[in-house]
């Protein structure tokens, strides 16, 4: 439903770029944010005039105005795996969840390591989304960590970061090269932390549960030694890294270690990794199956805290669609991933509910550091700015039946559960969208 004008009325607007919290009101004039009123501080920004014209009304009495979440870390599909998803889908079930900016990451068929696939994605998402798409393109060329991938080609094309996202960087001297080039073009290198060899082909954390199942585990080690790696590397070259959904304790630990140190260091993970543990897999639940696989208790309350006190930046979904015969697989041969887009948003409120992050925190990490890690124009809600709003009823109940989900991926470990929260409607440059489920 497109508007060219209209006012979100007597919401609680919250925007950390312009250190906004109040009760307010948002206009919109053709597509674009036209300004603000919040009514505690006066703070009015809006264009002379707007209070008056006769333009359509959206109440949001009770609940929250964020700008439209930013998602810098999910797999649309497409191009080559369409029967999981394709743009036109992904782009629904994220703005069904209240993204309005959604970064796509390389590991498609052909892969995206060149300007020709990132040109495409985007024409694609142009013609078909109904969100922002922003391509990340891949570190090496076919993500076999042999060669570099053409990075300044892929840049001009319109890729926001770099990362072979599913496929570590196992080579140290490529991806200090990689580190390198993220300086000249000033983007992310966006780490799949995983040793490979360590992780010895297992499928899910190693420990008590694993040796209960009979299942192969793969030690935190895994994880932490290659994060610890890339650390000493970004050190070493001044580059800019981002490690991808952060799962362990200790993985934690080495970022906040690294942060402290000056190193240019960002992090995300995602809400899988703080709201369900390994125990998710007893079974043999295949939706529970994701890489890195879910932790402990302990490796929860780490990821928590590290949410709390900045030293994970973003909270990402690492939205994974599968079709349901592929996860209908035994454990072993199943794929690895969750559809998250409809239930990032709800899981993540648990965190303000259960005082881990304020309500301005959880739109940092959902809107404004994603935005500012990819270097986009996204995430906040200044004058001008496209009008990608997301209105949140933070008390709104639902029952999660993925097969009511938008994205064709049904695969979720939160089947059945009663989660409170959700985007009542998500504005994507201007258009209007209601929840749907």
């Amino acid at each position: 439903m497109r508007n060219n004008e209209f006012i979100i009325k007597s919401g609680f607007i919250i925007d950390p770029s312009q250190n906004i919290e109040g009760i307010g009101d948002l206009f919109v004039e053709n597509g674009k944010i036209a300004g603000i009123y919040i009514k505690n501080n006066k703070k009015d920004s809006r264009k002379n005039g707007s209070l008056n014209k006769e333009i359509k009304t959206i109440d949001a009495s009770g609940m929250y105005v964020f700008p439209g979440l930013v998602d810098m870390h999910v797999h649309l599909r497409e191009p080559g795996f369409e029967h999981k998803e394709n743009i036109n889908t992904g782009t629904r079930a994220a703005v069904n969840g209240g993204f309005t900016s959604v970064c796509c990451m390389p590991n498609t068929n052909p892969v995206n390591d060149n300007a020709t696939v990132t040109s495409y994605i985007i024409k694609k998402a142009h013609e078909q989304g109904v969100c922002n798409v922003y391509p990340i393109g891949a570190i090496t060329k076919g993500q076999k960590g042999e060669e570099l991938a053409e990075f300044g080609m892929m840049r001009e094309a319109g890729c926001v970061g770099f990362s072979d996202d599913g496929s570590p960087v196992m080579n140290s001297l490529m991806m200090r090269r990689a580190l390198e080039y993220s300086k000249i073009f000033n983007s992310p290198i966006i780490s799949h932390c995983e040793d490979l060899l360590l992780a010895d082909s297992g499928v899910m954390n190693e420990g008590t549960v694993s040796s209960m199942l009979g299942l192969k585990g793969i030690p935190t080690e895994a994880e932490d030694i290659m994060v610890a790696r890339d650390i000493l590397l970004a050190k070493l070259t001044g580059g800019r890294l981002h490690i991808a959904h952060v799962s362990s304790k200790c993985a934690v630990a080495l970022i906040r270690r690294a942060k402290e140190q000056g190193i240019r260091i960002t992090a995300e993970t995602c809400p899988h990794y703080f709201s369900i543990t390994e125990k998710a897999v007893i079974g043999y639940n295949t939706s529970a199956k994701v890489n890195p696989p879910l932790r402990t208790e302990s490796d929860i309350d780490a990821i928590k805290e590290g949410l709390r006190d900045g030293t994970i930046d973003v909270i990402a979904t690492d939205h994974a669609p599968h079709h349901k015969d592929e996860k209908l697989k035994e454990f072993d041969n199943a794929p690895s991933g969750i559809s998250g887009f409809e239930t990032a948003l709800s899981l993540s409120l648990s965190l303000v509910r259960d005082g881990v992050l304020s309500m301005k925190q959880l739109t940092e990490k959902m809107c404004l550091n994603p935005a500012i890690i990819t270097g986009i124009k996204a995430g906040t809600l200044k004058q001008g700015f496209s009008a990608d709003i997301a209105i949140i009823n933070p008390d709104a109940e639902f029952t999660v039946e993925s097969e009511s989900f938008v994205s064709k991926g049904k695969n979720t470990p939160f089947a059945g559960w009663r989660l409170k929260g959700l985007s009542a409607i998500t504005i994507s440059g201007g258009n209007i969208y209601e929840w749907k489920h």
